[in-house]
């Protein structure tokens, strides 16, 4: 289990323990985050699951596939070095701790 940080874009946080094995982005639909829509339901077809990883978290993060890349150029405002797909992060002991920052919008 893992204690992510989801913040909207606001700035209010919701701490979420999410359980190994599921993905940050079925951690925050399945308690409500607002600011993750995961339209295709984590199927990385169409970058709704946006957000922005803590600068702390970039280097301990897997590295994107290029399907994540691709899709993240449709996402709102890309930024190189800390756009990421919550579908594509699968929770581990590994990430707790973790910290995202949903954009202003999705696409």
């Amino acid at each position: 289990m893992a204690k992510i940080t989801y913040v909207e874009f606001g700035g209010k946080e919701h701490v979420i323990d999410v359980a190994n094995g599921l993905t940050v982005m079925e951690g925050a639909r399945d308690n409500g985050v607002p600011g993750i829509e995961a339209d295709c339901g984590g199927a990385c077809a169409c970058s709704t699951c946006h957000v922005y990883v803590d600068p702390a978290w970039v280097d301990r993060l897997p590295k994107k596939d290029s399907m994540e890349e691709d899709m993240l150029d449709f996402a709102w405002n890309p930024d190189p070095a800390r756009s990421r797909l919550t579908c594509q992060l699968k929770v581990s002991d590994a990430l707790d701790g973790l910290r995202v920052q949903m954009p202003e919008k999705q696409i």
